[in-house]
């Protein structure tokens, strides 16, 4: 038997601000709301989702997993997530690597890419 990614669960001091956010960035829409809950995906039978879930305190420290955006322009993506609330983001990367890295309005870090055609590219 296996399993299959269900979904990401992003903790958040405001889950349906920052899922709206993240479905704009991903072009995919709120799935479920409630007070405790906020489900973003492409759609209700599509997985993997993001959860969010409320938590009381905000974030402090660099991520240890995040997303990785793979965009078809990556300088537009930037500049359209930027629009979008997110910011520039320093987790020491040199100034010589092919990623974006940024944060969403609550700090979680995220990477654009350069183009991939495979997850092996």
């Amino acid at each position: 038997m296996s399993s299959r990614f269900y979904q990401l669960v992003i903790d958040a001091r405001d889950p349906g601000k920052l899922a709206r956010f993240w479905a704009e960035v991903l072009g995919q829409r709120i799935v479920y709301e409630a007070d405790d809950e906020v489900i973003v995906a492409a759609g209700e039978h599509a997985y993997p989702g993001l959860c969010f879930l409320p938590v009381p305190e905000g974030k402090t420290v660099k991520n240890r997993l995040h997303i990785d955006l793979n965009p078809d322009d990556q300088q537009a993506e930037v500049e359209r997530v930027i629009g979008l609330g997110a910011r520039r983001a320093d987790v020491g990367q040199g100034p010589d690597v092919s990623w974006v890295v940024l944060a969403d309005p609550e700090g979680n870090e995220f990477c654009v890419l350069r183009p991939h055609a495979s997850l092996a590219d």
